[in-house]
């Protein structure tokens, strides 16, 4: 009996997959357990047009990720924070405060997991912060002055 797969299960199938199995084990533990469903010509048609909208969905993303990406090349962004007679700052500069500022400012939205910093910045001073999304970099300068 031909199924589609639901959900993966192990050694079986995956998510999506259309494979030939025993029917009693689709009928006794696949379908029971709403890990299949019969594949049909219209349950087949209806899984070939999802997987397009997923595509379509995914190639968006992805144009919309290398558009910011090349926006924020170049950039500048400046935040005053408070700190001592020394310049070191009293709070930390994380990710989250970069991704608000560059919302806020230059109107992108990149989120915060693919900003990578090797330390948290904890001086003022000019830091040059790296955005890496998947195989693609891009870099804006980050300015701290004192409050």
């Amino acid at each position: 009996m031909k199924v589609i797969f639901l959900k993966d299960v192990s050694r079986v199938g995956k998510k999506n997959d259309i494979k030939e199995v025993n029917d009693g084990y689709a009928l006794n533990l696949l379908f029971p357990k709403k890990l299949a469903t019969p594949a049909t010509p219209k349950a087949i048609a209806e899984l070939e047009r999802r997987q397009k909208e997923i595509k379509i969905e995914r190639e968006v993303q992805e144009d919309l990720l290398n558009k910011n990406l090349e926006e924020i090349k170049g950039k500048t962004i400046t935040i005053r924070a408070k700190s001592d007679d020394k310049g070191h700052l009293f709070s930390a500069i994380h990710p989250k405060i970069l991704v608000e500022l560059m919302e806020k400012e230059c109107h992108i939205q990149i989120d915060e997991k693919f900003i990578v910093l090797e330390k948290q910045i904890k001086e003022i001073g000019e830091f040059e912060i790296p955005i890496l999304i998947k195989n693609k970099k891009s870099f804006f300068k980050l300015i701290v002055e004192k409050l």
